[in-house]
């Protein structure tokens, strides 16, 4: 394809564009001529939907904190600039090869010659780590080869678009990685990235190059991330013996799905590419069938990242709670992945996501004896979650999401009578009055509540604030039917940190916390009406955290715990349902006495 004369005319005092070299899902890069200094320069120019959904100008300032960025094995950022409503960046032109170009012409590369282009990546990391900058998206496309050397391209491009959108990446419909490459905390979404998410993608990229496929591969988005969050990559010397033991160990401990169980820099990755001496503490994943998972992570948001962007991180980095003095968690039972668990009205069954077929279907457990069963068997239109009875508990609502489409259903807590309620749409909370409030997907528009009638069809847009999907949820009724609670916020860059009511009569909406920590999945309403749940992720825990209604009074920490919780709801009897992410997605059942979340000892199987 040509060069758009727009984009040449706008260009053409500094930048002569001769031709498209190539597109990707950000950006189109164009080959061009700097005429001030006579040499050729690469010229990426972002998606004019995407730039106009994180805003040209902010995009451009945030990538110019990348410029300072001097490595040998970087390829450095030339200029950047806004033109005709979006923004392009300028880079080196580089005579050359992608590793992904040589990988698809060799499949596998000699053992020297990877790990030596996994160590001068790892060096380049290992800088920009040090200078505060995460990839986020190292893969094959971004790993150049000139004249035999390494240069990583793209550096904190992912960070500058997260930085410059923030929520509203969501409604592009883009994600910020590569699911091959992902790490399990990247995959779920979570913002607060750290140096050992690279890490693990330069372990993917390794493992590549010695294999000749990534550790996990699948036909879909959501299959690859499954595979991620589940299983445990294979064995490289089971495939290919000439790959010595220290470059295996090397490898398989930076694709730990544990962040702390990872290098804690690439260059100690690197070392240990080298020869022994690193791993004293790292387990290596045996070749049997038999897997155990101990990252916090859950199918479902990881699908969601994917999809839509992020919904769910940690923040900051407080000192650690005191560990409890006794165990006070009990195991529900279920499958090995419940996710998003919701509890009946009458505090006898629970609706939850079970893992079946590399997706979420919905399933019901018995809250008194623990037995349970999958509901839904649709590998057709992808994800469930967000669950929610009905008042009198005769159906559950859920949000069903794919790729392709998003919609609300309904279904009996018995098994059967699926039915589309309203496509397009997410995140249902039925209303006493049968109604339901709900949001409805549209691309580059904000997150808003709606008010919708099934038997009407009749569908109310309510204030213009914009709303959070915070694991999956999005609002959560008081059991007088009289206000609903939700997580939104009104500023122009869509911060959504305040815990908010809507009366449902006369639309008004009003403030109960003005600031509930930043990060967050909620929310969830107490049976008595008087308080609302909502999950927080400070530093290295979760919190369930309680609001008043009536804002008059400080917020009440009801549990911590160092594992990752997405969902939490209380029943009647004053226990708190969870999902707690540690074989790797519980169904948990606790009774706040310590203030403190341990796990009771599992069984040894389901």
């Amino acid at each position: 394809m040509g060069v758009p004369e727009g984009l040449r005319d706008a260009l053409v005092d500094r930048y002569r564009l001769e031709r498209e070299l190539g597109q990707g899902g950000m950006a189109t890069v164009y080959l061009a001529q700097d005429l001030r200094h006579e040499r050729n320069v690469a010229i990426k120019v972002l998606r004019p939907e995407l730039a106009a959904v994180i805003g040209a100008e902010r995009f451009v300032r945030e990538i110019r904190t990348l410029a300072a960025l001097q490595h040998p094995h970087i390829l450095g950022l030339i200029d950047s600039g806004e033109v005709r409503g979006t923004a392009y960046y300028v880079m080196p032109f580089i005579e050359g090869e992608s590793l992904r170009d040589r990988l698809a012409r060799e499949k596998q590369l000699p053992v020297d010659d990877a790990v030596r282009i996994a160590t001068e990546v790892a060096s380049a990391l290992d800088y920009a780590h040090r200078h505060g900058v995460i990839h986020r998206d190292i893969k094959p496309e971004n790993i150049l080869l000139h004249d035999g050397q390494a240069l990583v391209a793209d550096f904190g491009i992912a960070l500058a678009l997260s930085s410059a959108g923030g929520t509203r990446m969501t409604e592009t419909g883009m994600s910020l990685g590569t699911p091959h490459y992902m790490s399990p905390e990247q995959a779920m979404g979570q913002r607060e990235i750290t140096a050992r998410s690279d890490v693990y993608a330069l372990g993917c990229v390794t493992y590549e190059m010695l294999l000749g496929e990534p550790p996990f591969t699948g036909p879909t988005a959501q299959a690859i991330v499954a595979k991620v969050m589940t299983e445990d990559p294979r064995p490289l010397r089971l495939h290919r013996k000439t790959i010595p033991p220290q470059v295996e160990a090397a490898v398989l401990t930076a694709l730990a799905k544990l962040p702390a169980d990872r290098f804690e820099t690439a260059k100690r990755f690197a070392d240990a590419l080298a020869g022994p001496g690193s791993l004293e503490t790292v387990a290596i994943p045996s070749a049997s069938p038999r897997r155990s998972v101990h990252w916090p992570v859950t199918l479902a948001a990881g699908l969601l990242g994917i999809v839509v962007g992020a919904v769910a991180a940690r923040l900051g980095s407080p000192a650690r709670a005191e560990p409890a003095r006794s165990y006070v968690g009990e195991l529900l039972g279920g499958p090995r992945v419940g996710l998003y668990p919701r509890l009946s009205p009458d505090g006898k069954a629970v609706a939850f996501g079970a893992l079946e077929g590399r997706q979420s279907q919905v399933a019901v457990l018995n809250a008194g004896s623990g037995d349970w069963k999958i509901l839904t068997h649709d590998t057709t239109r992808g994800t469930a979650q967000a669950f929610a009875w009905t008042p009198d508990g005769n159906r559950i609502y859920y949000e069903r999401f794919s790729e392709v489409s998003r919609g609300v259903y309904s279904i009996s807590p018995l098994g059967g009578d699926d039915r589309l309620v309203l496509p397009d749409a997410g995140s249902p909370t039925p209303l006493p009055d049968g109604s339901l409030l709900l949001w409805r997907y549209a691309r580059g528009e904000r997150q808003r509540l709606f008010h919708y009638w099934p038997e009407s069809g009749r569908l109310d847009t309510l204030p213009a604030v914009a709303a959070q999907l915070s694991g999956g949820r999005l609002a959560e009724v008081f059991p007088d039917g009289k206000e609903a609670a939700f997580i939104g916020g009104t500023s122009p860059y869509w911060t959504v940190d305040t815990l908010f009511a809507i009366d449902l009569q006369t639309k008004r909406t009003r403030v109960l916390s003005a600031d509930i920590g930043g990060r967050h999945s909620g929310p969830s309403v107490t049976p008595d009406g008087l308080a609302v749940l909502v999950v927080q992720f400070v530093g290295d825990e979760s919190r369930v955290v309680s609001f008043p209604r009536d804002g008059s009074a400080r917020e009440r920490v009801l549990l911590s715990t160092s594992s990752w919780i997405n969902n939490a709801s209380m029943g009647t009897d004053g226990r708190i349902y969870l999902d707690q992410m540690s074989r790797p997605a519980e169904l948990i059942r606790y009774a706040p006495r310590t203030g403190r979340l341990d796990r009771a000892p599992a069984p040894a199987s389901f």
